[in-house]
Protein backbone atom coordinates (compact mmCIF):
# COMPACT_ATOMS: atom_id res chain seq x y z
CA UNK A 1 0.00 0.00 0.00
CA UNK A 2 1.00 3.50 -0.78
CA UNK A 3 0.65 6.04 1.94
CA UNK A 4 -1.59 8.91 1.06
CA UNK A 5 0.56 11.95 0.45
CA UNK A 6 -0.99 15.22 1.28
CA UNK A 7 0.26 18.00 -0.99
CA UNK A 8 0.39 21.41 0.63
CA UNK A 9 0.39 24.46 -1.64
CA UNK A 10 2.77 27.23 -0.70
CA UNK A 11 2.80 30.81 -1.91
CA UNK A 12 0.73 33.95 -1.70
CA UNK A 13 -2.84 34.42 -2.74
CA UNK A 14 -3.83 37.01 -5.29
CA UNK A 15 -5.56 39.02 -2.58
CA UNK A 16 -2.38 39.20 -0.48
CA UNK A 17 -0.35 40.36 -3.47
CA UNK A 18 -2.91 43.04 -4.33
CA UNK A 19 -2.83 44.37 -0.77
CA UNK A 20 0.97 44.58 -0.82
CA UNK A 21 0.94 46.38 -4.18
CA UNK A 22 -1.74 48.81 -2.95
CA UNK A 23 0.26 49.65 0.19
CA UNK A 24 3.46 50.11 -1.83
CA UNK A 25 1.73 52.42 -4.32
CA UNK A 26 0.29 54.55 -1.49
CA UNK A 27 3.75 54.92 0.04
CA UNK A 28 5.27 55.88 -3.32
CA UNK A 29 2.48 58.38 -3.92
CA UNK A 30 3.29 60.04 -0.60
CA UNK A 31 7.06 60.00 -1.12
CA UNK A 32 7.34 61.38 -4.68
CA UNK A 33 6.12 64.95 -3.97
CA UNK A 34 8.44 65.15 -0.98
CA UNK A 35 11.36 64.00 -3.11
CA UNK A 36 10.54 66.49 -5.87
CA UNK A 37 10.30 69.33 -3.36
CA UNK A 38 13.66 68.32 -1.91
CA UNK A 39 15.21 68.37 -5.38
CA UNK A 40 13.88 71.89 -6.02
CA UNK A 41 15.17 73.06 -2.63
CA UNK A 42 18.61 71.68 -3.48
CA UNK A 43 18.64 73.51 -6.82
CA UNK A 44 17.52 76.71 -5.10
CA UNK A 45 20.37 76.39 -2.58
CA UNK A 46 22.81 75.86 -5.46
CA UNK A 47 21.47 78.93 -7.25
CA UNK A 48 21.85 81.06 -4.11
CA UNK A 49 25.43 79.85 -3.68
CA UNK A 50 26.30 80.48 -7.35
CA UNK A 51 24.82 83.98 -7.21
CA UNK A 52 26.71 84.76 -4.00
CA UNK A 53 29.95 83.52 -5.57
CA UNK A 54 29.48 85.59 -8.72
CA UNK A 55 28.60 88.72 -6.76
CA UNK A 56 31.59 88.29 -4.45
CA UNK A 57 33.92 87.81 -7.40
CA UNK A 58 32.49 90.88 -9.14
CA UNK A 59 33.17 92.92 -6.00
CA UNK A 60 36.69 91.51 -5.72
CA UNK A 61 37.36 92.42 -9.35
CA UNK A 62 36.10 95.96 -8.72
CA UNK A 63 38.24 96.28 -5.57
CA UNK A 64 41.35 95.10 -7.42
CA UNK A 65 40.87 96.76 -10.81
CA UNK A 66 38.69 99.79 -10.01
CA UNK A 67 36.19 98.79 -12.71
CA UNK A 68 33.63 96.05 -13.16
CA UNK A 69 34.32 93.44 -15.86
CA UNK A 70 32.60 93.70 -19.25
CA UNK A 71 31.91 89.93 -19.41
CA UNK A 72 31.81 87.00 -17.04
CA UNK A 73 34.48 85.36 -19.17
CA UNK A 74 36.82 88.19 -18.14
CA UNK A 75 36.57 86.90 -14.56
CA UNK A 76 37.79 83.49 -15.71
CA UNK A 77 40.58 84.99 -17.81
CA UNK A 78 41.73 87.15 -14.88
CA UNK A 79 41.78 84.12 -12.56
CA UNK A 80 38.91 85.11 -10.29
CA UNK A 81 36.94 82.00 -11.32
CA UNK A 82 37.99 78.64 -12.72
CA UNK A 83 34.81 78.53 -14.79
CA UNK A 84 31.51 80.34 -14.93
CA UNK A 85 28.98 78.61 -12.65
CA UNK A 86 25.96 76.90 -14.18
CA UNK A 87 22.48 78.19 -13.45
CA UNK A 88 20.83 75.07 -11.94
CA UNK A 89 17.42 75.90 -13.41
CA UNK A 90 18.48 76.66 -16.97
CA UNK A 91 21.38 74.17 -16.79
CA UNK A 92 23.51 76.65 -18.73
CA UNK A 93 26.43 78.88 -17.79
CA UNK A 94 25.56 81.46 -20.46
CA UNK A 95 21.97 82.18 -19.38
CA UNK A 96 22.81 84.55 -16.53
CA UNK A 97 21.01 87.90 -16.71
CA UNK A 98 23.69 90.54 -16.41
CA UNK A 99 23.09 93.94 -14.81
CA UNK A 100 25.44 96.63 -16.09
CA UNK A 101 26.30 99.75 -14.12
CA UNK A 102 25.05 103.00 -15.55
CA UNK A 103 27.63 105.69 -16.17
CA UNK A 104 26.78 109.37 -16.19
CA UNK A 105 28.67 109.75 -19.45
CA UNK A 106 27.84 107.16 -22.08
CA UNK A 107 31.31 107.43 -23.61
CA UNK A 108 32.49 104.37 -21.72
CA UNK A 109 30.10 101.46 -21.14
CA UNK A 110 29.74 100.29 -17.58
CA UNK A 111 30.69 96.83 -16.47
CA UNK A 112 28.70 94.02 -14.90
CA UNK A 113 27.94 94.81 -11.28
CA UNK A 114 25.20 92.25 -10.62
CA UNK A 115 23.81 88.97 -11.97
CA UNK A 116 20.47 87.20 -11.78
CA UNK A 117 19.21 83.80 -12.83
CA UNK A 118 18.13 83.40 -16.43
CA UNK A 119 15.16 81.25 -15.41
CA UNK A 120 11.60 82.54 -15.69
CA UNK A 121 10.33 79.98 -13.17
CA UNK A 122 8.89 80.86 -9.77
CA UNK A 123 10.59 79.74 -6.57
CA UNK A 124 8.93 77.79 -3.79
CA UNK A 125 8.41 81.07 -1.89
CA UNK A 126 6.58 82.61 -4.88
CA UNK A 127 9.33 84.97 -6.08
CA UNK A 128 10.91 84.55 -9.49
CA UNK A 129 14.44 83.22 -9.74
CA UNK A 130 15.27 86.08 -12.09
CA UNK A 131 14.69 88.49 -9.16
CA UNK A 132 17.18 86.80 -6.83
Amino acid sequence: MHPIVEKKWTGYTLLELMIVVAIASILVTLAVPSFQRSAVKAREATLKQNLATLRTVLDQHYADQGIYPQTLEALVEAGYLRQIPVDPFTKDSTSWRLVFEENADDAEPGGIFDVHSGSDLAALDGTHYSEW
